[in-house]
């Protein structure tokens, strides 16, 4: 018998004192066959900025992604950012990327993944420069190819681990997750002294969960996976960007 979805509470309103730490793929947008294609929405960009107004610049992307790609896909919207797990990290306008080796045999890697998904129409292969994502969103029937690749590959790749998600397995380094960035975002201006609130909708957002409950603050699931660290849920993306639009609006007024 299928387990009913853990009963969690709507998250309430957004509150002045808060810090957003919002994840992007399938929370804050909508899931889309190949990476490089999702939308923002109309509106969005305006009540996040709004927020970040509202909030004093407490409001952060939390993101598998590249920095770099979250600015291009929100442009010209710029907040600060966690990108690749928490292995990049922008505090304000700046960047601020952590450094980190590479090890040679990910090219190698690579090129075998890329061989796998060239035999599954619509696999692919994102290269995140540190990182490896194999994606399966639209060839389910390549997930079980792409993930023994991945598995085998975790050998040659000293300090990585793997990270699955969505139709997704990445090889990634492990010193970093979702978790730490927000602990390192709350250590900074303007979040230091707010209460966390973590948004998001995947496995590895239940490190971000983890980060902002320890941190005596909210955490919200977006979507019914579970089982799930969350305090909160929202039923999916659309009921996300309508929460947000709602304290956009009613904390604008406020001001």
């Amino acid at each position: 018998m299928a387990t009913a979805p853990q009963a969690l509470p709507a998250p309430p309103p957004v509150q002045s004192h808060w810090a957003l730490f919002l994840d992007v793929d399938g929370c804050l947008l909508d899931f889309a066959d190949r990476p490089e294609d999702v939308q923002v929405p109309e509106g969005l960009r305006e009540s996040l900025i709004r927020l970040s107004r509202a909030l004093d610049g407490a409001v952060a992307f939390i993101s598998g992604r590249r920095i770099a790609q979250i600015d291009q896909i929100f442009a010209p919207l710029r907040l600060p950012a966690a990108g690749l797990h928490g292995l990049e990290l922008r505090e304000g306008d700046d960047g601020d990327d952590h450094a980190f080796h590479v090890p040679g045999d990910l090219a190698n890697i690579r090129e075998a993944a890329e061989q796998v998904a060239a035999a599954y129409p619509g696999a692919r292969v994102e290269d995140k420069g540190a990182a490896i994502a194999l994606h399966w969103r639209a060839a389910p029937a390549a997930r079980s190819p792409m993930e023994a690749l991945a598995a085998s590959a975790l050998a040659r790749l000293p300090g990585y681990r793997l990270q699955h998600g969505n139709c997704v397995v990445e090889l990634r380094p492990a010193h970093s997750d979702k978790g730490e960035a927000v602990r390192q975002l709350m250590q900074a201006p303007p979040f230091a002294g707010r209460t966390p609130v973590y948004a998001g909708d995947d496995l590895t957002d239940e490190d971000g969960f983890s980060a902002a409950n320890h941190l005596g603050g909210l955490s919200v699931r977006v979507g019914d996976r579970q089982p799930s660290l969350a305090t909160h849920t929202l039923a999916g993306t659309d009921a996300l960007r309508d929460w947000l639009h709602e304290a956009a609006a009613r904390l604008d007024a406020a001001a």
